[in-house]
């Protein structure tokens, strides 16, 4: 019986391109009582595994929290593994505003003390006592109310990039820290205004607005469904968007446009920019805006001394590593005097630029490619790669396609070889080939051979 998954995100995000089917990234969450999280844990692996739903899930006694990607041909079938607990009958899934086929490359189902970490004792209040769920109308209208603060309940680095206008946008990096901070802030507004909050989907509130209840606030309200229900609403019934900007999301896309507003500046050269980002030096791995002339320049990394350590051999950078924190532990969210543009806590509403329309995600689909092999060096200098050939056979003429994370796609013809040390005109399974690459290629690059 499978529990876990068996490949890596490289070969299932080969083997979605292959199969060339919409999938859809969606998000829902549900508290309710779980007698056995680690049972239910093991049944919703089996049954989602069985229709390929991928995601980053987290289940507890007090619920569940779910960000999926899900075949677009299997999602009512999904929709029934759901339906088969009482407390998920009926559901809200948040499906994203922007998909992508991407956005998700695991099935990853974690059994966690809470499905948010917001460092609360529930046994100290009523956890149900929730506030007035609001539709995105709704929403709207009581934020032109003078007697309305509205306050933003996500990160500093995600509400940088995209944020209802008006609202209390809080330098924190984590949930947990807003409770105390907004409920010293507002101590004297508990009679006499409306706290209405809101998140990325919703679950964030339906804590907070428990525990400011319980503080004493009178007149709370949340977003129903979070920015990406309200997003929805703003398209299916023609509303103004009160949000401007982008809306952070955990998955693989970092964000999803709701308004082409860009209130934001690339963190190295200021440049406007709402495109996140992690630091290629796994050392760092630091999530910050940059724009895509510093990612050329920077080759992905947020500084000068994470641009050397990525150019050492592999052995220095994990030596390193070596004895410092890993994990979850040693990644930053956003905060680093290397960045120079970084902005959080009182925010802009003032677009800097608008964005251009994004190409069709799904462009990559439309490319026939077969998985040729891996890539071995990078000879700087001479800009020369070296690759391993495992798949299929390889002639000079030939189109070609490098992948990876970081590099992208990028395409070319192979006018020339050099199989085994020697120019020749092909190749085959078992040799080392190097041709001329005019760009930095990484150990995680993938070579294919386009056969369309």
């Amino acid at each position: 019986m499978q529990l876990y998954n068996t490949l890596s995100a490289e070969e299932r995000a080969i083997m979605i391109d292959d199969a060339g089917k919409q999938r859809l990234t969606l998000s829902f969450y549900a508290y309710a009582k779980i007698q056995d999280p680690q049972k239910f844990r093991n049944d919703l692996f089996i049954a989602w595994n069985a229709l390929d739903a991928l995601g980053r899930i987290y289940v507890a006694n007090e619920g569940i929290n779910a960000q999926m990607s899900v075949p677009a041909e299997n999602f009512e079938a999904f929709r029934e593994t759901l339906e088969a607990y009482d407390f998920m009958k009926g559901i809200r899934l948040n499906v994203a505003v922007e998909q992508d086929d991407h956005s998700f490359l695991k099935l990853t189902i974690k059994v966690r003390h809470k499905i948010v970490a917001d460092g609360l004792n529930d046994d100290t209040f009523d956890v149900t006592n929730i506030g007035v769920h609001l539709k995105a109308k709704e929403f709207n209208e009581i934020l032109d109310d003078p007697n309305t603060i509205v306050v933003d309940f996500r990160n500093h680095y995600e509400s940088e990039v995209g944020h209802f206008k008006g609202a209390i946008t809080p330098d924190v990096e984590t949930f947990r820290e807003s409770l105390p901070i907004i409920n010293e802030q507002l101590k004297d507004h508990k009679d006499d205004k409306n706290l209405v909050m809101y998140c990325t989907g919703g679950i964030r509130c339906e804590k907070a607005s428990a525990y400011f209840k319980h503080q004493g606030f009178k007149n709370v309200y949340q977003l129903e469904g979070g920015i990406i229900n309200y997003a929805k609403q703003l398209k299916e019934e023609g509303l103004e968007s009160k949000f401007i900007g982008k809306n952070f999301v955990f998955d693989n896309r970092l964000g999803e446009r709701i308004t082409d507003d860009i209130i934001s500046q690339c963190h190295q050269c200021g440049k406007p920019c709402d495109n996140h980002t992690n630091c290629e030096n796994d050392g760092c791995h630091l999530l910050f805006i940059q724009c895509d002339d510093c990612k050329a320049a920077m080759e992905n990394c947020c500084s000068t001394e994470c641009l050397e350590i990525i150019h050492m051999p592999l052995v220095d950078q994990v030596r390193l590593r070596t004895g410092k924190q890993v994990g979850n532990k040693v990644f930053r969210k956003g905060k680093s005097e290397n960045l120079k543009f970084k902005h959080s806590g009182e925010l802009p509403e003032t677009a800097l630029a608008t964005a251009q329309k994004p190409a069709d995600i799904r462009q990559k689909i439309k490319v026939k490619k077969v998985l040729l092999g891996k890539a071995e060096h990078y000879y700087v200098k001479a800009q020369v790669g070296q690759f391993t050939v495992e798949n299929h056979e390889l002639n000079s003429g030939d189109k070609i396609l490098i992948s990876g994370p970081t590099t992208g796609e990028q395409e070319m013809v192979l006018n020339r070889i050099i199989v085994n040390g020697a120019e020749t005109q092909s190749a085959k399974i078992g040799d080392k080939i190097t041709f001329e690459v005019p760009f930095r290629i990484r150990l995680s690059d993938k070579l294919y051979k386009i056969v369309n």
